[in-house]
């Protein structure tokens, strides 16, 4: 079987696209790093591609904010194809900077609803491994037979807030942050590393296709890339997560 293109967008500063690309490519997809400066001269590359996938890095060294320029560009550049990806219930997904993008685009969480992706609860710069659940009330097929994921976060701006008069709806979150045993972590820190309301790690759109999420399940889907794996410890990796990507695409 041929296997599926997958576009991954790089704005510059981005600077976890390899990775993803390997995590697409051991899940079965045929990943394609594609600059901005190329997809502005032939637009036509959208059209190629049954998936989109934002990674993660500092795009435009985050000025004005983690992912605003990035948003912007899309927004301005790139709005009607990007809309037509989406609205053809096509997979997408943003990791760390990539959901802050998506967030500040406006394509998450959707239905009208307004959210950010805020500075850390503990006022610095977080780099460390956790415990991801999928939410079994999501019917998003990002999430089927999920299993949880331990990986890494590194992020100054992780903290989830929707608008203020704003909640969102239980059935969108993705993956909440927990403690190894799986029980929920109560906005602990560092269990829940930047202190979002409800542990939430990622969300999805209302209809499924999209999820965004702040933890990097693409650098942990080799054995040895467990922090103890010398010490016999494995279990937890992310590679799941993009075959059921590619399931729908």
């Amino acid at each position: 079987m041929t296997p599926k293109p997958v576009l991954i967008l790089h704005a510059p500063g981005t600077n976890r696209d390899g990775d993803l690309a390997e995590a697409i490519r051991l899940a079965g997809g045929a990943p394609n790093i594609v600059p901005l400066s190329r997809l502005r001269e032939n637009g036509k590359n959208w059209r190629d591609y049954v998936m989109l996938a934002l990674p993660g890095g500092f795009s435009y060294g985050d000025a004005l904010g983690a992912g605003r320029l990035w948003a912007l560009e899309l927004q301005t550049a790139f709005e009607d194809l990007l809309l037509a990806f989406v609205e053809s219930n096509r997979p997408v997904i943003g990791i760390c900077n990539g959901f802050q993008v998506l967030v500040k685009a406006g394509i998450l969480p959707g239905n009208g609803q307004t959210a950010t992706l805020t500075f850390n609860a503990s006022g610095h710069f977080e780099c460390r491994w956790v415990t991801l659940a999928p939410n079994k009330v999501n019917p998003s097929p990002w999430l089927t037979d999920l299993p949880p994921i331990f990986c890494p976060v590194a992020h100054g701006e992780g903290r989830f807030l929707m608008a203020e008069g704003q909640a969102l709806p239980t059935e969108q979150i993705g993956l909440a942050y927990t403690h190894p045993d799986g029980t929920t972590a109560d906005g602990v820190y560092p269990v829940n590393p930047n202190g979002s309301p409800r542990d939430i790690a990622g969300i999805t759109n209302p209809a499924g296709n999209i999820i965004g999420l702040m933890p990097h399940p693409e650098d942990h889907i080799y054995p040895h890339q467990h922090p103890n794996w010398t010490r016999g410890e494995s279990g937890g990796m992310g590679v799941k997560l993009f075959e059921n990507g590619l399931k729908m695409a």
